[in-house]
């Protein structure tokens, strides 16, 4: 999707809220504490912030910096420095959130859930980290131990979004299944980490086969034999 198709798209969603439920900073031209105008209206802040989701950048700010600022200019006129843009992040969270759960795809039967790790600083630092220091927790994956967040995702067949969560990194990804799956039916495919006979169960009363990895063959043949050994 280009720049202006995306844009349009979320102004007139920002449109349609602003009708159904007036915000106090909707007003681009209103002042800020500092006498100054916030220059940049709430639909090009979530269009920015959207837009990086589709770049090839890792860090928002090299993409707000070495591209927003260098090649998008004609685009957002008023664009401000990365720290105030930063500022206006927060004002936009919710209807982010909104615009999110609006675009989420249909079920089609088959879905697919995992959790993927965000981690808000390196394990040397977890002692020193404050921002997150009452939200985030200590969590493990395949790769290691990380200090931080989870997301939990269920896509179908199409790889779009049916339902999505943040939690602490210490949270049980089968205990978020449940609350997850309201609404979906059919197959439920996820890894070993979902392994649950009672969960299995529960969703069972919801329409859901919970379908996870099994121990491989080779795995249990190695163990029998080392036993027969024994």
């Amino acid at each position: 999707m280009s720049i202006v198709s995306l844009f349009c798209d979320i102004d007139d969603f920002y449109l349609a809220t602003e009708k159904q439920m007036p915000f106090e900073d909707s007003d681009s031209d209103t002042p800020e504490s500092r006498g100054r105008p916030r220059n940049l209206h709430p639909s090009e802040v979530m269009t920015i912030l959207v837009n990086f989701h589709q770049s090839s950048y890792r860090s928002f700010k090299h993409y707000y910096q070495k591209h927003v600022c260098r090649y998008l200019g004609w685009a957002f006129p008023k664009l401000v420095s990365y720290n105030r843009f930063v500022e206006l992040t927060s004002e936009v969270f919710s209807l982010l959130s909104e615009y999110l759960h609006l675009r989420f795809g249909k079920c089609n039967g088959i879905s697919f859930i995992d959790s993927t790790p965000i981690a808000v600083c390196g394990n040397r630092r977890i002692q020193k980290h404050r921002v997150f220091a009452e939200k985030a927790g200590h969590g493990k994956n395949s790769v290691g131990w990380f200090y931080g967040f989870k997301l939990h995702l269920i896509v179908n067949t199409a790889g779009e979004l049916l339902s999505a969560e943040m939690t602490p990194a210490n949270t049980d990804d089968r205990s978020r299944v449940e609350e997850l799956t309201q609404g979906l039916f059919g197959r439920l495919y996820g890894d070993k980490g979902y392994i649950s006979g009672s969960l299995s169960e529960v969703l069972k009363t919801q329409g859901v086969i919970l379908i996870s990895k099994v121990v491989r063959t080779w795995h249990l043949k190695r163990s029998l034999t080392l036993i027969r050994r024994c």
